[in-house]
């Protein structure tokens, strides 16, 4: 995958469905797992580059204060106007992302990715890993049949074996 071309990014969000409990909302992982086999994956073979995160209100998701559902937060660079008329409709608030938003990346809340220690120093090669990294979770998810529901046992050692090649956990 390439960096992608900052200036013509845009971002959509695909709603996560997720179950109301007294300690906020829970995601069953196999539906997680399916939103991204049959929703997001469709979109992405059009595409030259796209990274997607889950998100919800306070972390970037442009809808109302009373919204309290995850979201699919997936950025992707725009060459094709026409791509935006063919969104499904569970493609919702599609606009273009700011230009603040895309030329640094926050780790966690005040902080964000510093560059400086990069060969290239530029943001957009972040970027161009998490788009790596989004397309890899697609493929790892596409190696299972599509009749079945992948089972997160079944995920979880690939993380694994990500954690064990750093020695970082996985938190």
């Amino acid at each position: 995958m390439k960096s992608p071309n900052l200036d013509r990014i845009w971002e959509t969000f695909i709603k996560i469905p997720s179950q109301r409990t007294p300690q906020g909302r829970i995601i069953n992982l196999k539906v997680l797992y399916d939103v991204v086999r049959f929703k997001i994956y469709p979109l992405t073979t059009q595409l030259k580059w796209y990274c997607f995160l889950v998100h919800n209100r306070e972390s970037g998701v442009p809808t109302t204060e009373y919204d309290n559902n995850f979201y699919y937060h997936i950025r992707f660079e725009l060459d094709n106007e026409e791509f935006l008329e063919s969104l499904p409709k569970y493609c919702v608030m599609t606009r273009e992302a700011s230009y603040d938003d895309v030329r640094r990346i926050s780790i966690r809340k005040g902080v964000f990715f510093d560059t400086s220690k990069l060969k290239n120093e530029k943001i957009e090669e972040v970027w161009r890993i998490i788009g790596e990294q989004s397309e890899w979770f697609i493929g790892t998810l596409n190696t299972f049949k599509e009749n079945q529901s992948v089972p997160p046992a079944l995920v979880s050692p690939f993380f694994h074996y990500f954690a064990n090649m750093t020695q970082m956990p996985v938190v």
